[in-house]
């Protein structure tokens, strides 16, 4: 995994401040005018769609609305100044909600396509975010009654339709190497043509590291790998074997091998990301030093690492099988080895429920752990924890490349995976960033070494060997 995930919009329990208060006309014709903000703002037209609207969007994000609403029939309310519009393209956006309160009615409305959005979508998200209640959910169920008696004016009541084919809901017991298997293939088996629009040429799904105000996102995911390798210790030990556990692409290990003569075994359950992986490595001309498989974790046996990394897979593994995973990966360092943790936090911890947007289209059964809990549970498996960094805005900036990158190949994303699937991508991609903006999400890296029985670590003095 990597990203994720956020609380801008797509958390189960979006941490957001109750609705605003405020005020500011609702009735009335289109382009009428009551002093300065109504100059700006677009009423609702007596029977229309935006009129029968009104009451509920008035509940959800306060009298004084925050962003402009459209709707099928032409009519819209809101600022025409704005940050942005939500498009309510059709009645089923409504019947969708009703049959499935809160956050999941609404994702499966915006996954279909009966809800757009157009704008900065990180204004218009956080925005959103901050206007709406605290409990989407909840509110949502207040309001059926009245929700109900639009939908019936407008015609919206009916039998539940059919969720999104893009919805996944993994079967079988929770975090079962086959289920994982089938979650992990949800996410990143759906091409590796759109996630070389993407990511861009690194292949990298994960936090880069930007040293510089002018570094590319390409420079930045490299000096992430070497700021790994260094934390590892295999820049100063030619022929290190590593594990790269949840390998991607192969990017970390062509760094490794490439740079500092690594032996490296990487591991992935995405058929996809194993096939390209390991054309990549062939090209690179580092078969003999890299060996990519399809493979869990859980699987290695009995073998022998100097050092394992682990980038952007934690978060598929949760907290019933964090201690199992720790005490694995212990059993497979040799003595003063070392392992780099690198991943999505969060405060607290947050399950990415079933009901949710992030639950249902882009992670299924993701969890996001309290990095505390992390550094707990490694030195409950043997490690010494040497080293806990936080990336958090290096992460926001990486996805800020990539929602770029995605609308500047808008169309060749949407010819490849479906506009369903593209508009997921960037809208849980943007969330996310406002969510390492403003702290609701973290990451971090956490260093943890196997000492000797006599407590010799092989760590070095200080920082300064990795920068």
């Amino acid at each position: 995994m990597e990203t994720q995930v956020s609380d801008q919009a797509i958390a189960e329990e979006p941490q957001a401040p109750a609705a605003g208060s405020g005020s500011g006309p609702l009735g009335g014709m289109p382009g009428s005018t009551q002093g300065d903000q109504a100059a700006r703002t677009v009423t609702a037209a007596p029977g229309s769609a935006a009129d029968a609207f009104a009451p509920l969007l008035r509940a959800l994000v306060g009298t004084k609305m925050p962003v402009r609403f459209e709707f099928w029939d032409g009519s819209a309310i809101g600022p025409t100044d704005g940050v942005g519009t939500l498009q309510v393209r059709s009645i089923d956006a409504l019947r969708r909600i009703l049959w499935a309160p809160g956050e999941l009615g609404v994702a499966r409305a915006f996954v279909s396509g009966d809800l757009t959005v157009d704008g900065d979508i990180y204004a218009l998200l956080r925005v959103l975010h901050d206007a709406s209640p605290r409990d989407l959910r909840q509110m949502t169920v207040r309001m059926l009654p009245a929700a109900v008696d639009v939908a019936r004016r407008l015609g919206a009541i009916g039998p539940p339709l059919p969720p999104p084919p893009e919805e996944c809901r993994p079967a079988g017991r929770l975090h079962s190497p086959s289920r994982d298997a089938r979650a992990v293939s949800h996410h990143y088996d759906v091409g590796n043509d759109f996630y070389r629009l993407v990511l861009g040429p690194s292949m990298t799904y994960s936090c880069a590291r930007f040293a510089s105000a002018d570094a590319t996102l390409e420079e930045a995911q490299s000096a992430k790998y070497e700021l790994i390798c260094r934390k590892l210790g295999i820049d100063r030990r030619p022929d290190a074997r590593l594990l790269d556990v949840g390998c991607g692409w192969g990017s970390m290990a062509i760094h490794a091998a490439r740079h500092h003569h690594a032996q490296v075994v990487g591991v992935s359950l995405s058929r996809e990301q194993v096939e390209l992986a390991r054309r990549r490595v062939d090209d690179a001309g580092l078969a003999d030093r890299i060996e990519i498989r399809r493979q869990d974790y859980r699987d290695l046996g009995a073998e022998e690492f100097d050092a394992i990394s682990s980038i952007g897979m934690f978060e598929h593994v949760g907290t019933a099988q964090m201690a199992r995973y720790f005490e694995t990966l212990r059993q497979l360092l040799a003595p003063t080895g070392r392992l780099l943790n690198h991943a999505i936090s969060k405060p607290g911890g947050s399950v990415l429920g079933r009901r949710s947007f992030v639950g249902r289209y882009v992670f299924p059964d993701g969890e996001l752990l309290d990095v505390g809990r992390v550094v707990l549970a490694m030195q409950r498996a043997g490690f010494e924890v040497r080293d806990v960094e936080s990336l958090r805005e290096h992460y926001s900036r990486t996805l800020h490349h990539w929602v770029a990158n995605l609308e500047e190949h808008w169309g060749e994303a949407v010819s490849l995976v479906g506009v369903a699937r593209a508009n997921v991508w960037r809208l849980y991609m943007a969330a996310s960033a406002n969510g390492f903006d403003d702290g609701g999400l973290a990451i971090h890296q956490v260093l943890g070494v196997v000492p000797e029985p006599d407590g010799r670590s092989g760590m070095p003095p200080t920082r300064e060997a990795w920068g």
